[in-house]
């Protein structure tokens, strides 16, 4: 159960299944991985749209969501090596000779 910051009133709920004891920090970990989740799917609708599909057929909606996350994929390892050679002083690789 997890109580909102701003409505101490509102609740949520999970309900967790599995075929075996699973610690109680186990399961936290896995409810709180849900926001990264969800921040990554509205990246992904933001920056490469993934949602901004219009298809009749499962294999255009199946191609269409395959490029959108590769594109995704593409620009977090992009972003992720430019914070990298920010980090350390590198120049970009434009400026490179």
């Amino acid at each position: 159960m997890r109580r909102s910051i701003g409505k101490p009133t509102e609740l949520a709920y999970y309900v967790c299944h599995t075929r075996r004891p699973v610690p109680l920090a186990e399961l936290v970990r896995v409810a709180g991985s849900r926001w990264g989740v969800e921040e990554t799917f509205q990246f992904a609708k933001n920056e490469t749209g993934l949602d901004h599909y219009q298809v009749r057929k499962y294999d255009a909606w199946y191609r269409h969501i395959t490029l959108s996350m590769l594109a995704a994929a593409f620009l977090a390892v992009t972003a992720h090596t430019e914070r990298t050679h920010d980090a350390k002083g590198a120049p970009p690789e434009a400026m490179r000779i």
